[in-house]
Formats: structure tokens, sequence, C-alpha cells
């Protein structure tokens, strides 16, 4: 995979590229913000709602793979491209929607683009950056916009929706999305994978039926018993489509996801990190924007201002990583990051009814966004790891499914706990702020045990004096 001269508009090329990442992930959480008003604007049920946001997430997680693994067999250039166009010309679509079908419609369209744009997009950043070292700076800087992303989606989506209107926090994306789309063909040169082979199309039905319908059933956990037929026929017949994808694979001479690349320890534990990470930030978002806006009475700009403090911590922690991963690797810098942010979860389980932002928020937001910071490039580092030329956009359509499915489980379950507690005691602001308490601690404990599991897995194999620089395998794969 190593070529002899590095392209020289690499980092040019990565800023393009990660543009496109961060309005992504922007478009992840700016919605949550504007929710109410966009309610009351459509004149949306709740059912519909909830969909504004499940049809991102089920477009997105479903097609992730198959996007990435489309980028490695047709052209990662062109795949990126398409995705991006379509990610633009969907939030435009978004922005005018007038109908709450419309609007679903152009979410679920939005995700379509997500799952084409994202992972070729990383898979490009791994094929442009060969030394090690420069490629560590690289994914720090990519993992890290997608990190700050989600979280400056939350300011945009309060600033835009008080200042403007709910339609803006859409149309933002569209020239940005379209200059990315004008720009990257006099950066990059069109790679794909080498032989040429067919897609297995079978294999990219089971799995992308199988993970669109186990996240709905993940979904359906905010709304349904887990007993119930609305989450069980759905999680048992995905986990049942993604079985016999897996079976299948070992089978077929052209793989969607050669199962070679899950022997890799480093890169597991890279995606098993994400998960812990991504479903615990997921329900801290959308829970401190409910607090802040429901009990502390925030209004959507304050809501949004409110995250400016935990922003400049994540660049701290972003920074720290990218300096210190090419020299340390990855596993104690994941495992501390997690440690730090379930730390300053726990301290928001502390929150009161008659809380003010200053004395309760404010300090455990700080260390969530320090430690966030520091673990997102760090978990993107680490499940890309000795990925070749020929898995570059398996290796990125994996990380990125794992993020939105922990994503979906976040919400789908440690947000069930807190709303699920204040149904059971009334709905008061009292029981409304416990079963927030409740969902904090259980996230905490995610994080808490998410640093524990990445410990033990990356057991160190040499010391990192021995390790080359940037080497993040030495450290145990």
């Amino acid at each position: 995979m190593t070529e002899a001269r590095p392209n020289p508009r690499r980092w040019k090329a990565l800023a393009v590229l990660a543009l496109v990442q961060f309005l992504v992930f922007t478009d992840g959480t700016i919605v949550n913000v504007a929710l109410p008003s966009i309610q009351q604007d459509l004149d949306l049920g709740q059912s519909a709602l909830t969909w504004v946001v499940n049809g991102y997430l089920l477009a997105a997680g479903g097609l992730l793979l198959l996007g990435g693994r489309l980028a490695d067999l047709v052209g990662r250039r062109a795949i990126f491209m398409a995705g991006a166009t379509l990610f633009a010309l969907a939030s435009l679509a978004a922005a005018l929607a007038g109908s709450a079908e419309m609007l679903v419609a152009a979410r679920f369209a939005q995700g379509v683009g997500e799952a084409l744009a994202v992972p070729s997009a990383m898979s490009l950043v791994a094929l442009l950056f060969t030394d090690d070292g420069e490629r560590a700076k690289a994914f720090g800087v990519w993992g890290g916009l997608a990190g700050l992303g989600s979280t400056a989606g939350v300011l945009l989506g309060g600033v835009l929706t008080d200042l403007i209107s709910w339609h803006w926090i859409f149309y933002v994306n569209v020239p940005l999305a379209l200059g990315a789309v004008l720009l990257v063909p006099r950066l990059i040169e069109e790679s794909r994978a080498p032989g040429g082979a067919r897609p297995d199309w079978t294999g990219a039905v089971l799995i992308t039926g199988g993970l669109i319908a186990v996240i709905q059933g993940i979904l359906s956990l905010a709304e349904h018993p887990f007993a119930s037929v609305n989450v069980l026929a759905p999680l048992l017949g995905g986990l049942a489509a993604v079985t016999l994808f897996v079976f299948l694979q070992s089978r077929v001479a052209n793989p969607l996801v050669p199962l070679r690349f899950f022997r890799h320890r480093v890169r597991v534990t890279g995606n098993v990190a994400m998960v812990f990470l991504s479903s615990s930030t997921a329900a801290m978002f959308f829970l401190t924007v409910v607090y802040v806006q429901q009990i502390l009475g925030f209004t959507p700009l304050q809501s949004g201002l409110a995250w400016l403090p935990f922003i400049a911590t994540f660049m701290i922690g972003l920074t720290v990583t990218m300096n210190l991963l090419p020299k340390i690797g990855p596993r104690w810098l994941i495992s501390g990051a997690l440690l730090l942010a379930g730390v300053g979860m726990l301290l928001l389980a502390r929150i009161p009814v008659d809380g003010s932002y200053p004395a309760d928020l404010l300090f455990p937001l700080l260390l969530i966004g320090l430690g966030g910071g520091a673990a997102t490039p760090a978990t993107q580092v680490a499940a890309l790891t000795d990925v070749s030329g020929e898995d570059a956009g398996l290796g990125s359509g994996v990380i990125t499914t794992v993020l939105q499915l922990g994503q979906a489980l976040g919400l789908a379950t440690i947000v069930t706990v807190a709303t699920a507690y204040a149904a059971d005691n009334g709905g008061t602001v009292q029981a409304i702020t416990e079963g927030d308490q409740l969902a904090f601690l259980v996230a905490g404990a995610v994080l808490v045990t998410g640093s524990l599991v990445v410990a033990l897995l990356l057991r160190a194999k040499k010391s990192p004096a021995a390790a080359p620089a940037g080497d993040v395998a030495g450290i145990g794969a």
C-alpha cells in the first residue's frame, strides 16, 4: 500500500474530505435541538417526529458497509462524489419540506448519502497518507472532526433555530457539500481495489436488510417492551440475516466483508471501543439538551451556547491525542479517555431539579469533552490499523456502521431508562430529573466498562519505545 511519492496535495484533500465528514456528523445532532420547532411548524405527531431522527439512522447504519465496499470495488472518489451530491440535494429537500412525508423521505436520502460519502472519504484518507506518523495525525484530525461535528450540531442547531429558522439547519449543508464535490477531482485521483471483482450482491442484500432490521428493533425499544413483536421480530430477523451473511462470506469468491478483516485485535478493539463511546455520548447529548430546556428553561440559543466549553475541552483532547498517538499507540489513550469521560458522566448523575449550569453541568461537561476529544480519533485510528488498499473502504464502512449502531443503541436503551422512569413516576419535573440521573449513571458505567475492556484487550506486546513512531499495530494486534 505504500507509495513512492506521497500525494503533494494530500493535506488539502484531507481538508475537503473532512469538511463533508464534519457536515455529516453535524447533521446527526443538529436536528435534536430543532425538533420542537419542526414539530410545531409541520404539525407532526410524536411518531412522525421520531422518524425524522430514526429514518436517518436506519438508512445510514444499514447501508454503510455496502457503501464502503462499493467504494473499494467501483471507485472511492466516484462513490464519495455521488454520496456528497446526494447528501447536498437531500439537505435541500429537507430544508424545503412542507410536510412530514417530505422531511422523513429527505432524511432517509441524507442517510444514504452519508453511507456512500463517509466510508469512501475515510478510505481515501487512509490511502493518501502512507507514512505512519502522518496517517495518525490525519486520522486524528478526521476522528476529531467527527466528534466535533456531533457537538457543533447541538450548538448550531440552537443558534440557527432561534435566530433564523429550523430550515437553515439543512440549508447550510448544500453549498459546502457541493463545494467539496467540485474540489475533490482536482485534488484526488480515482482508486479502487485491484482485480475489478464484482460485489457480492447476495451478501449486500443480507447485511443491509439485516442491519436495518436490527437498528429498527433497537429503536423500537424506546416505545415498546423488549418482549413485544415490534422489537423481537425485526431484531431476531435482522440477527438471522446477519448470521447467514457471516456464514456465506466464508464461502463466496468475492466476499463483501472478508472475515480475515476481523482477525486483527487492534482493529476489533477500536470498533468495540466505539460502541461504548458512541452509545453513551449519543444519550448524553439528547438528555442534556432536554434537561437544560425543560428543567432549566433554556432557549434553543442558550442551549446551543451551553456547549461551547465542551467544544473547547474537546479540541484540547483532540490535540493531545494527535500528539501522543504516534508515540504511545491507542491502548492507554483510549482507555484513559473513556475513563475520564465516564467520571464526567457519573458527575452528571448528580443533577438536581433546581440545578444551575455553572454549578451542576459545566465541570462534568468539561471532563466529558476532554475525554471524548481524546477518545474519538484514537478509536478511529485503532479501527483502521494496518488496513490494506484493498480493504480501505471496508474498514471505513465498519467503523462508521459501528458508530451508527452505537448511537441507535444509546438512544434506544439509555434514553429509554430515563423516559420510562419518568413515565412510571407520574412525569413530574422531579421524576424527569431522577430519570435523567439514572440514565447518566448507566452511561457513566458504560464508559468505565469500556475503559476496562480496552485496557484488557490491548495488552502491550512490546514497549512503546521499541515501536516505530506511529506504528499503532505494535501495541498489540
